[in-house]
């Protein structure tokens, strides 16, 4: 026999958004759901068939699938773009299980790993871009020792009697029947008889771990390296978590970052900028020559090809900005201070040549103050 439209047993059209096929669902389930038709297999029947074609339709895979395959996407090892394997799962637990607790669903639950940690680590700017190997304390919750993480004393534990070792219980709650977890067992599905002193059943106590930590070259602030087990320790046995370690790199005296680009400020004499001259420039590498030619005004950024970081990701070299900053100088002496006044009185008073920049502001505050009294 084959099937029906999922779309003509919901009674919506094709293009129905989310909101109203869970909507149009809800209707459907209260109307046929088991427990108000105990004795009646149609409407049982009914209450399947849109159960199913909820579940296919509400995921946007499943249902990109069964528009482009119809019933054939929903078999058993059925694949394609967006398709899936076996059953559409429990989708009147994800309709009615904000109202009754819990989703329902059947088996024994799944162990509960570990929570994951979070630890900083505060860097220069040197280690962040080379790279390096850092011994790290982690206060944690680590695996018990005495009973090995099972929370028993001889490592035994017994099948639930509260819920059969499904670690479920069925509640009846009005009309509905609905399973939520197990008081008794916390959903494992086992209890233990004889708990472990040491860590009292919960098979983990409080440590302080010791662990080594590779930094890679190039990572930067905020950047988070995962160590992958190294979180907590789950509760009886369960998988441990993960450990994820940020990086704070520290300011520098000379540079800033900015993704693989350094930057810095380099204050030059006056006469360095207007005859030229050379510097040393410092580097994350070493000392670099930076030539700067005659008539240099501040301001002007000179870039070093390659001499910024390279990035952990891309493995891209940045590249070192210099900004020049022309600097006045300061405690002149006598001598010095006549000097520069000999240098002044050598400019011809109507000559613009020299000072290009100082010229063109002055004659634009001149034009402002003939328009303001005029």
């Amino acid at each position: 026999m084959s099937k029906r439209d999922y779309y003509e047993v919901l009674g919506v059209q094709r293009n129905a958004d989310h909101a109203e096929l869970k909507k149009v669902y809800r209707k459907l389930a209260m109307k046929y759901h088991p427990d108000r038709n105990p004795d009646d297999a149609e409407a049982q029947e009914k209450f399947k068939e849109a159960q199913e074609a909820y579940g296919v339709l509400k995921n946007e895979k499943k249902r990109a699938a069964y528009d482009q395959f119809g019933h054939a996407a929903t078999q058993p090892g059925a694949r394609g773009p967006g398709g899936f394997d076996g059953d559409v799962g429990d989708v009147f637990g994800d309709i009615f299980g904000d109202i009754f607790g819990g989703r329902a669903r059947g088996g024994r639950q799944q162990q509960q790993r570990g929570s994951d940690l979070r630890f900083s680590i505060e860097l220069d700017l040197e280690e962040a871009v080379s790279g390096i190997e850092r011994e790290i304390r982690i206060p944690t919750l680590g695996e018990c020792k005495k009973c090995t993480g099972s929370g028993a004393v001889d490592g035994e534990k017994t099948s639930c009697t509260t819920c059969g070792g499904v670690g479920q219980v069925r509640m009846q709650q009005g009309i509905f029947s609905v399973q939520q977890t197990c008081p008794g067992c916390k959903g494992m599905g086992q209890v233990i008889k004889n708990p472990c002193p040491s860590c009292n059943g919960q098979g983990r106590t409080r440590e302080t771990k010791t662990l080594s930590v590779k930094i890679p070259t190039g990572v930067d602030n905020g950047d988070r390296i995962r160590l992958a087990g190294e979180g907590e320790a789950g509760m009886a046995g369960a998988p441990p978590g993960d450990l994820y370690v940020e990086i704070r790199v520290r300011p520098h005296r000379l540079f800033e970052r900015d993704g693989d680009d350094l930057y810095c400020e380099v204050p030059i004499h006056f006469t360095t900028a207007a005859i030229g001259g050379s510097l040393d420039i410092p580097t994350l590498n070493g000392q670099v020559k930076l030539k700067i030619p005659s008539e240099t005004q501040t301001g002007r950024m000179f870039r070093l090809r390659g001499k910024g970081v390279k990035s952990a990701r891309s493995h891209r070299q940045g590249d070192l900005l210099c900004k020049i900053v022309i600097e006045t100088p300061v405690k002149l002496s006598r001598a010095q201070k006549d000097l520069l006044q000999q240098f002044q009185d050598s400019y011809e008073s109507s000559n613009t040549e020299h000072n290009p920049k100082s010229s063109s502001w002055l004659s634009g505050v001149k034009d402002f103050f003939d328009r303001m009294t005029s």
